[in-house]
């Protein structure tokens, strides 16, 4: 049972925290995030969407129950991590790339967990 809730917890306290960092600069539209999208040559009406959108996963992951909300919510961070690991390829280089794969590496282990947590019948 330890072996599956920790390193879920572990995985998902690090996804939330992540996204919702993010999540928070963007929805305030806070400097730095504007002068990101500036960069990237997005507008920046287009911040507090994502950041609304990204609280509102996080808070679907955390909230106990709802399979099928989660799983999307899984896929609207995967995407969201996706569309700016691309903006940030395409404008900056390949290289620039690479320092996405931390959160990739955090959304895939807090899926896996979840869904083992599953088969596992556990419900915390």
């Amino acid at each position: 049972m330890k072996k599956i809730i920790i390193p879920y917890w572990i995985f998902t306290v690090l996804v939330v925290l992540f996204m919702g960092v993010g999540a928070v600069t963007d929805t305030i539209k806070a400097t730095d995030a504007v002068k990101l999208f500036e960069h990237l040559g997005y507008p920046d009406y287009l911040l507090p969407f994502l950041g609304i959108a990204k609280i509102v996963g996080i808070i679907a992951i955390l909230i106990p129950g709802f399979p099928r909300i989660k799983e999307w919510a899984y896929a609207g961070l995967l995407f969201d991590l996706t569309g700016a690991m691309y903006s940030t390829i395409a404008v900056d280089g390949l290289t620039t790339g690479f320092g996405f794969l931390l959160g990739y590496i955090m959304i895939a282990g807090s899926y896996i967990y979840y869904h083992r947590k599953l088969k596992s019948g556990l419900r915390t």
